[in-house]
């Protein structure tokens, strides 16, 4: 089944409905993040693809995940519960939930603004240069499943 497409104000409006509905109370159904976590651990892939963070990935990583792990980032099957996360999108120390909140929001209303036309000329640091559908799948898709872990 096909995701909703990240590039419609419709989709952007119904995150944003999900997001609105976390509270710094917010409780995980599983995995280590609390909620304030989660939402700054969301913020990472925006963080790359806006130029705003510039992760070290060695030559080894980028095969995997380009050859082993870029079909299932991409395709229409969400993630999987307690999947292990890569070590620079773990989230150790607190964040402030608000604060969070409304960075998440931000990114993904800018990514929206940007569009399909601007995403594709953005290189992701691992798996290189993605199609307009592989980058709304790998968005939506972690946010989706993300939202889920905290039962929005």
């Amino acid at each position: 089944m096909a995701y909703p497409s990240i590039y419609e104000q419709k989709t952007v409006e119904a995150l944003a409905q999900r997001i609105g509905k976390l509270s710094k109370h917010s409780s995980a159904n599983w995995g280590k993040m609390n909620v304030a976590q989660m939402l700054a651990h969301c913020c990472i892939p925006y963080e790359q693809i806006f130029g705003e963070r510039n992760d070290r990935i060695s030559g080894i990583m980028k095969f995997l995940m380009c050859y082993v792990f870029k079909k299932s980032m991409v395709n229409e099957v969400p993630y999987k519960q307690s999947l292990p996360t890569a070590p620079f999108f773990i989230m150790a120390d607190d964040k402030d939930f608000e604060k969070e909140q409304k960075r998440l929001l931000n990114y993904i209303n800018k990514c929206q603004q940007l569009g399909a036309d601007g995403l594709v000329k953005q290189k992701h640091q691992a798996l290189g240069m993605l199609k307009a559908l592989e980058w709304n799948n790998l968005l939506y898709k972690h946010l989706d499943h993300h939202l889920r872990q905290f039962g929005v």
